[in-house]
């Protein structure tokens, strides 16, 4: 796409590349999750991206390298991080990144209808977020969500359930290593996070209840 910065990195970017909020306060995807979640996006060069609750922008930056001729729409209400939030794009985004200074879902309206959808934070507007990605998202679209408590997973996944799409849930439970003062190494767990993920058949769900009620 026309105005997007050639740059030849690699795609796996570490947690501390990215400029934080001190103290941390969790505004990061961790790479653990972040590869995850990336994948189950299901990508292509020229996908159009809503990054929901973009925080630093971790997930933006590294979508912008995979859908390197498409768009990347970062959404973050907190003013007080959008200024970091354009620092890691403008570092290593590849200049197909807008960084949108709103809160969602009124943000959302002005977008363009995505491919992929990335949930990171919702700022307690989340089954009106759900609903207007439901309602906007392209045939074979995806839409992932992260979450730290199993019942804010739970009631995502059952409400993608009840609107017709397929979803699944993942665990993501990793550890780190840490050398000690012995030079031994031991591994510290992070935080458990639950990723779920959405997409619709491209069959309608009501063609497959009436093929499923004549067989």
């Amino acid at each position: 796409m026309a105005g997007t910065v050639e740059r030849d990195r690699a795609l796996g970017l570490r947690d501390e590349d990215f400029e934080q909020r001190r103290p941390l306060r969790g505004q990061i995807t961790k790479r653990e999750v972040r590869a995850l979640s990336l994948y189950s996006l299901g990508l292509r060069s020229y996908s159009i991206v809503w990054d929901i609750g973009a925080g630093t922008g971790s997930i933006s930056v590294e979508a912008s390298l995979i859908a390197r001729e498409g768009w990347v729409y970062a959404v973050e209400r907190d003013l007080e991080s959008l200024a970091l939030l354009e620092g890691n794009v403008g570092n290593y985004g590849l200049g197909n990144i807008s960084v949108i200074g709103r809160a969602a879902p009124e943000a959302l309206s002005d977008l363009p209808d995505p491919d992929s959808v990335f949930v990171g934070g919702s700022g307690g507007e989340l089954k009106e977020i759900l609903k207007a990605t439901a309602a906007r998202l392209r045939p074979e679209g995806r839409v992932v969500a992260n979450f730290a408590t199993l019942e804010r997973t739970n009631e995502t996944y059952q409400w993608f359930q009840s609107q017709g799409f397929r979803a699944e849930i993942t665990l993501v439970n990793a550890a780190r290593s840490r050398e000690l003062p012995d030079k031994s190494v031991r591994l510290e767990a992070l935080n458990p996070v639950f990723v779920v993920t959405a997409w619709r058949d491209s069959q309608p769900l009501e063609d497959l209840l009436d093929e499923q009620q004549r067989n």
